[in-house]
């Protein structure tokens, strides 16, 4: 199905941009994993809308509400659920769409594909809406990979032709990090975040949108994860990250530079450290043949430009079979980066835990008050 991923977990997806609610359910969960359900809060209010200037002004507190699977603050084994109630819809600003198809939406391909049943409010279940329940199934899959000691971070690495400087790809630096949450955007560079902050701006002003990339590492991963062929660490985490809905683009590592590189430069030489197995330079981004290195899983993606933008554009009368142009109303974001920063590392939290539990790399501890000879007696 469309609306679900995993192989070990099993995630589903539900709702539309307007519906009533959206959410999801994650089944595969083991028990006893601790559950923070303030820091999940916390987690999803970075990607929430209407924080800023930069954002769309449609506000939503996006409330996470949980029906089920956790008990006494852990995991216990039961399908998890949990809804977002949608509060603040204006359904009215999509009433044409039906009509006049918006350039760079799904609006015309799921009129053919559903026959025109599908709903247009707010792009329906094609919405960026729907990475607000991504993000709860990604926050609860943060926390699980947390213990053991595996560290997701993203960043917004470029807006339009302004770039911030890498993620460390050998290692986590704490002040990387630190400085993504506390800057103005969620950049590693505060001089980066202060420019791309107008690059924004001036195209919302002009009516205009403008696109760009996040960097995200997976730091703490141990060697041997993922499989060869169709179930590498790399197919898991483009499987997810492709439905994030304004992802075009995807690379590992060194990505597409290893085009232009010659094999002395691009193979990531080996060393001993500790006892251990290290990579020198990764520009593998921490996977071969589909298999964990044991270095940092570092991949890029590109996202385009929020295509609902008030300038006029050129579309097409389904009902008269005429051009027409369209300008498009409603409240769009100018630029969608920020807050799928907290989607890609959503997006990778789940494609590797369930990697892990796949591989059998991840055990949680019974309860304390569990006493299995007692049982046996």
């Amino acid at each position: 199905m469309s609306s679900t991923f995993g192989n070990r977990i099993h995630l589903s997806i539900f709702g539309q941009s307007h519906s009533t609610a959206i959410g999801c359910s994650l089944d595969g969960l083991p028990a006893g994993i601790p559950i923070d359900l303030e820091a999940l809060q916390a987690f999803c209010d970075r990607r929430a809308p209407g924080k800023n200037d930069t954002s769309t002004p449609r506000r939503e507190a996006d409330v996470v509400h949980v029906l089920s699977g956790i008990a006494n603050g852990h995991t216990c084994g039961a399908p998890f659920a949990a809804v977002i109630e949608n509060t603040n819809t204006r359904s009215r600003d999509y009433s044409e769409l039906r009509r006049v198809p918006r350039p760079g939406h799904a609006d015309w391909p799921a009129y053919i594909r559903y026959g025109n049943w599908h709903d247009v409010a707010g792009g329906g279940h094609f919405s960026g809406r729907l990475t607000a329940p991504l993000c709860i199934a990604g926050g609860l899959a943060l926390q699980a990979l947390a213990q053991l000691g595996i560290t997701v971070c993203a960043h917004m690495q470029q807006v339009g032709d302004v770039t911030d400087v890498h993620l460390n790809d050998l290692f986590l630096e704490k002040s990387q990090a630190k400085a993504i949450l506390h800057n103005e955007l969620p950049c590693i560079d505060p001089q980066a975040a202060a420019l791309m902050h107008t690059t924004i701006l001036s195209a919302k002003k002009r009516l205009d949108s403008v696109g760009g990339a996040v960097e995200c590492a997976v730091y703490g991963v141990p060697a041997g994860i993922g499989d060869p062929m169709f179930d590498g660490i790399e197919n898991r985490i483009a499987h997810i990250a492709f439905g994030i809905p304004a992802v075009k683009g995807l690379e590992f590592g060194a990505g597409f530079k290893v085009a232009s590189m010659y094999g002395s430069q691009n193979n990531d030489a080996y060393c001993m450290s500790n006892g251990r197995v290290c990579c020198q330079t990764n520009h593998a981004g921490g996977a071969l043949g589909g298999i964990t290195t044991g270095a940092p899983i570092v991949f890029r993606v590109a996202l385009k430009p929020t295509p609902s933008i008030a300038q006029e554009q050129q579309s097409v009368s389904l009902p008269d079979g005429t051009n027409t142009p369209l300008s498009v109303k409603g409240r769009h974001d100018p630029c969608i980066v920020a807050r799928a920063v907290p989607v890609v590392e959503a997006a990778a939290a789940l494609a590797v835990l369930d990697a892990l539990l796949e591989d059998g790399r991840f055990e949680v501890p019974p309860s304390p008050d569990f006493c299995p000879q007692r049982c046996r007696q």
